[in-house]
C-alpha cells in the first residue's frame, strides 16, 4: 500500500510539473541555477520573449549591464548590415603614379586598402594567400612596369594601433587577439608548429611557422604536460623589440604540435609575401614601402592610375563566419568600417560608440547605458551589455530584410540556434529557439564571475534554457 501511494505522489508531482507554464518553469529552473555552488559569488541575467508578441516571457536582472563575452557580435552584425548592407564589400585597390616609358616607372606602387578582414582568408577559394597573390601578380605583369621606386602605403583614416583598448596581454598575442587595421592579411594570424619532449616538463621546441613570419624569432619556454591535457600555451608579442616569447604547456611526445597566434605586423608579412613573389617571378629589387597615415605630413601623389581591386566576399557571407567561428578580427574591422563609413576615423573608439548610439537612437527601447561597448567582438572583459538590450536588437532583426543571412549564421548549442560567449569568468547564450509546440522565442542569459569549470556551467544553462521546450 505505501509503494502505491508512493506511486501516485511522485505521479501528481511529475503532472504538476508537466503542468506548469513556460514562465512558471523558467521561474523554478531560474530559481534553482541561482542556488547552485558555481554561481555562489556571480551574477547571473535571464530574458526571453515571444518572438511573435514581443511579450516577456521571463525576466531576470535584465536591466544589469554584464560582460557579454562573444554574444556582443550579434548587435555588431546587426549594425553592420544596418549601416553597410548585405551586399557590402570591401575593395583594396592597387596602382601605381609616375611617368611610365619602356617599362621604368618613375614613380612607384601605390596601396590602397580598406580595412578587408578576409584578404588572404583560407575561408573562401577566392581569397586564400595563393589566389590573392596570383591576380595581383597577372595584373602587375599587364602595366609593363619593370622597374619602379619606393611606394606608398596608404591607410589615411585608420587609427595606426590594431588593437583595441581593454584587451589583455594573454589574448592580444594569439590568433583569437588579432586586432584590425587598413590592411589586414590571412586574418592577421599564423601557425606556429612545437615539438615536445618524451617526458612531462622536458623543454618544447620551435619547429617553424606557416607561413614563414618576417622579421619576428620565438623564446619558446613552454613544456611538456601529460598525455591529453591539450594546449595551454600562450604567445606573448614583443614590446620594442622582434622576439616573441612562448609560455605555458603541450602535452609530450608531439612531432607537430600546432598553436595559432596573431601576427605582430600584418602589412608587414603582406609586403614582404608580394616582394618574394615578384623576386621569384624575375623582378630583383628592393621594395621600400613608405606608411602614409592619417597624420602623415608625406605628399601623396594625386595622379594615381589603378590596375587592380581585390574584393570581398559580400557582407553576408561575411558574417556567417564572424558568427559561424566567432572571428574577432572580422568584428573589430566591422567597427572601424561602419566608423569610417560615417566620416570619423576608423578607431576602436569610433566604432563602439556608433554602435551603441545607432542603437540607443533606433527607438526600439534601448538605453545608452544598456551598452557600454570597448570593442566590436566582445573580447574585452570591460563591455558591459545587458540581456534586454540583446534581445531588442535580435527581435529588430527578424523583422529585417536582411534576417535570413543573419540567422543561418547563428551557430546550434542545445539543438537551439545560439551565439555563445566565453571569455574569463563569463558564459553567455542569446539567440532565437522554437519550442516542441511551435512557439518561437528570443532569449539572452549571461553569467558573470562563475567559479569552477566553464563545461559543468554550461550544462546548467542548458538545463533552464530546456524549459523552452
Amino acid at each position: 500500500m505505501k509503494k502505491a501511494v508512493c506511486l501516485l505522489v511522485l505521479a501528481a508531482t511529475v503532472l504538476q510539473v508537466n503542468a506548469q507554464s513556460v514562465p512558471e518553469k523558467l521561474s523554478t529552473a531560474f530559481a534553482g541555477f541561482e542556488q547552485d555552488p558555481q554561481l555562489k559569488s556571480s551574477i547571473a541575467s535571464l530574458y526571453v520573449i515571444d518572438a511573435v508578441s514581443g511579450n516577456v516571457v521571463f525576466e531576470k536582472n535584465a536591466g544589469i549591464g554584464l560582460a557579454p563575452a562573444s554574444t556582443q557580435k550579434i548587435i555588431t552584425a546587426a549594425t553592420a548590415y544596418e549601416l553597410l548592407g548585405r551586399d557590402f564589400r570591401y575593395e583594396t585597390k592597387f596602382g601605381y603614379f609616375g611617368k611610365l616609358k619602356d617599362g621604368r616607372l618613375d614613380g612607384g606602387l601605390y596601396f590602397k586598402p580598406s580595412g578587408d578582414p578576409t584578404l588572404g582568408s583560407w575561408r573562401w577559394k577566392a581569397t586564400t594567400e595563393t589566389a590573392v597573390m596570383d591576380r595581383l601578380f597577372a595584373a602587375f605583369q599587364k602595366t609593363g612596369i619593370k622597374t619602379f621606386g619606393n611606394s606608398f602605403y596608404d591607410e589615411r583614416g585608420w587609427e595606426s594601433e590594431a588593437i583595441p583598448g581593454g584587451w589583455i596581454w594573454d589574448d592580444v598575442g594569439n590568433y583569437y587577439g588579432a586586432g584590425a587595421g587598413a590592411l589586414n592579411w590571412r586574418e592577421n594570424q599564423y601557425d606556429l608548429i612545437l615539438k615536445s619532449g618524451p617526458t612531462v616538463n622536458d623543454g618544447v621546441t620551435v619547429v617553424e611557422s606557416k607561413p614563414r613570419l618576417y622579421d619576428i624569432a620565438f623564446d619558446c619556454r613552454v613544456t611538456g604536460a601529460p598525455k591529453g591535457t591539450g594546449d595551454n600555451s600562450y604567445i606573448y608579442l614583443p614590446v620594442g623589440g622582434n622576439v616573441a616569447t612562448v609560455r605555458g604547456t603541450i602535452p609530450v611526445q608531439q612531432e607537430r604540435f600546432v598553436i595559432a597566434g596573431a601576427m605582430p605586423s600584418a602589412p608587414l608579412q603582406f609586403f614582404s609575401t608580394l616582394h618574394d613573389t615578384l623576386a621569384k617571378n624575375g623582378y630583383a629589387y628592393q621594395m621600400v614601402t613608405m606608411h602614409a597615415d592619417k597624420s602623415s605630413k608625406m605628399t601623396i601623389p594625386s595622379a594615381i592610375t589603378f590596375f587592380h581591386t581585390e574584393q570581398s566576399p559580400a557582407l553576408d557571407s561575411i558574417v556567417y563566419w564572424f558568427l559561424k567561428k566567432s572571428i574577432n578580427l572580422y568584428g573589430e574591422a566591422l567597427a572601424k568600417t561602419m566608423a569610417l563609413k560615417k566620416g570619423k576615423t576608423a578607431s576602436a573608439e569610433n566604432g563602439a560608440d556608433l554602435i551603441r548610439d545607432y542603437w540607443k537612437d533606433k527607438g526600439i527601447g534601448i538605453d545608452a547605458t544598456e551598452l557600454n561597448l570597448q570593442d566590436g567582438s566582445g573580447l574585452s572583459p570591460q563591455n558591459r551589455v545587458t540581456t534586454h538590450a540583446q534581445v531588442a536588437v535580435l527581435q529588430y532583426a527578424q523583422k529585417q530584410p536582411w534576417f535570413e543571412g543573419y540567422y543561418y549564421a547563428f551557430p546550434e548549442y542545445n539543438g537551439m540556434k545560439l551565439k555563445s560567449g566565453t571569455i574569463g569568468g563569463a558564459k553567455s547564450f542569446c539567440g532565437y529557439h522554437t519550442g516542441r509546440d511551435g512557439k518561437k522565442y528570443i532569449l539572452s542569459f549571461i553569467v558573470n564571475n562563475y567559479n569552477g569549470a566553464a563545461s559543468a556551467l554550461v550544462q546548467k544553462m542548458y538545463k533552464v534554457l530546456n524549459c523552452l521546450n
